[in-house]
């Protein structure tokens, strides 16, 4: 019976396998990357990003069709020019570069979802938009896959000066010009995170699996090495629930695999040890006592 229902259908069907090892890809790679964007006070930054990253994907389906290299290309491409852009518009001017971000992730929406609509119908706008994780196919795969490994390599020879910018940004500039190029390394791995994660969840879900898993994190760890592993469990644990949840009730994969993820943030709110609710409330018990 439990064989069955939490292990029988990842043996029993290939397009299974591949999806909970596209999942486990995306925790290794996205959720480190959304601890330090929660960290460095930045969460919104990876929301408006995956929205950035939609018209390039456009472009690539109208010149090549569903062709992975050409979506991911484009989504790529469009994803550096809006952060160098909004990044531009902020040191150039007095908007701060959160407003500049949300400015352009309004209009790359509007012109993904407009582009895909002229070129595609509405089955190809929701794949854009909600991914098919159970349609990752080879080529998807080694992608997603790629991005994860060549993201924890970068992060471990960038790990100390970024860790630095999150704790003391000023200290950094005041003893290193290492900040600007860091920041820039660490913007373009963000970007390639969301086109993994557009391959399999969509443009609008994509940012799910790496945000929602840093901030559970943060009511169960206080150490930034905490925070990550506890991170990535949680976004492998999303993955894994979710497709079964997906598989059995015959729910949009994507989608369960979200909600999994924002389940356990609700559970963490409550009874994480740090900072959670109940464990406030004892301990102001305590206290008082």
């Amino acid at each position: 019976m439990l064989y069955d229902a939490l292990i029988g259908p990842f043996l029993e069907f290939e397009f299974m396998r591949r999806a909970l090892v596209s999942t486990f890809a995306l925790a290794f790679g996205a959720a480190p990357i959304g601890v330090i964007l929660m960290l460095r006070r930045m969460s919104l930054i990876g929301d408006a990003m995956s929205h950035a990253i939609l018209p390039g994907a456009a472009v690539g389906f109208m010149l090549a069709g569903l062709n992975l290299y050409a979506m991911a290309a484009g989504g790529l491409i469009a994803g550096f020019v809006i952060a160098v852009g909004a990044g531009l518009i902020a040191r150039s001017t007095e908007l701060k570069e959160d407003a500049s971000l949300a400015a352009f992730f309004l209009i790359s929406l509007a012109l993904g979802v407009t582009l895909v609509s002229v070129k595609g119908n509405n089955i190809d706008l929701l794949h854009f938009l909600f991914g098919s994780v159970l349609a990752v196919d080879d080529p998807a795969l080694l992608l997603v896959v790629g991005i994860a490994s060549v993201s924890l390599v970068v992060l471990a020879l960038i790990w100390r000066p970024l860790v630095l910018e999150c704790v003391d940004p000023n200290f950094l500039r005041s003893v290193s010009r290492a900040g600007g190029p860091i920041h820039m390394v660490f913007l373009a791995l963000v970007v390639m995170n969301l086109v993994g994660g557009f391959q399999a969840l969509g443009t609008l879900l994509a940012v799910g699996i790496m945000m929602l898993p840093a901030v559970t994190s943060r009511f169960w760890a206080r150490d930034i090495s905490g925070m990550i592993g506890i991170a990535i469990l949680c976004a492998a644990l999303s993955g894994y629930v979710g497709l079964l949840l997906s598989y059995h009730s015959s729910l949009p994969s994507g989608p369960a695999i979200i909600l999994v993820a924002g389940a356990l943030y609700a559970l963490s709110v409550a009874l994480g040890p740090v900072g959670g609710l109940v464990w406030q409330a004892v301990t102001r018990r305590h206290l008082e006592a």
